[in-house]
């Protein structure tokens, strides 16, 4: 019986690896956080021009990263399930308000206006 335990127990420890495979192309947190903030950027462009293709620019986006989108999916995917993709969308919104520090005032006043307490992540 204790054999048996025993076993169980080792089944148990050894089962519990992960369940999603590290992505053989896995790209560094360091440029998610910059391909995700570029992202950001083109994806308000859609709100200024809406009758253009905002797909080329997400090409030219991972094109200048030098990033495949296979590979980027799979590190989406990857950094999700490992939970985390939080540090890496607050870092890229560090990026952000780095290369606009204009972004940080307005959206501390867009807080206030709506009466929204909650800190600004940093």
């Amino acid at each position: 019986m204790k054999k048996l335990i025993l076993i169980f127990v080792l089944l148990g420890l050894f089962s519990c690896g992960d369940y999603i495979d590290k992505p053989k192309n896995l790209i560094d947190k360091d440029v998610m956080a910059e391909v995700i903030a570029d992202l950001t950027i083109n994806d308000q462009a859609i709100y200024m021009y809406q009758d253009k293709n905002m797909e080329a620019g997400t090409r030219f986006i991972l094109k200048a990263h030098h990033v495949k989108p296979a590979d980027f999916v799979e590190s989406f995917k990857y950094y999700v399930i490992k939970e985390e993709m939080e540090g890496i969308t607050n870092d890229a919104q560090e990026i952000l308000l780095k290369r606009d520090p204009k972004a940080d005032k307005y959206i501390k006043d867009k807080k206030k206006q709506n009466g929204v307490t909650l800190p600004l992540v940093r």
